[in-house]
């Protein structure tokens, strides 16, 4: 999965596990809550991913445009 999926589907998440947490606030749902604290980290961490795949293309494409300006 690329960069950009890790972040829409983290994103994706963080609002979801939001979501559920607010409405386990609303019903007095402790599992809920506690289900949407949980989504909204695994989202939190797809996100983090999305940054370090992206990161790790950067470095790389900027290591090969100097080793081809050195050709």
């Amino acid at each position: 999965m690329g960069s950009t999926a890790d972040k829409i589907k983290g994103t994706a998440n963080e609002i979801a596990g939001k979501a559920k947490q607010d409405i386990g606030e609303a019903t007095d749902s402790p599992k809920l809550k506690g289900e949407g604290a949980m989504q909204e980290a695994k989202g939190r961490g797809q996100k983090a991913m999305g940054d370090v795949k992206q990161a790790a293309k950067d470095a790389a494409n900027a290591v090969a445009d100097a080793a081809n300006r050195k050709l």
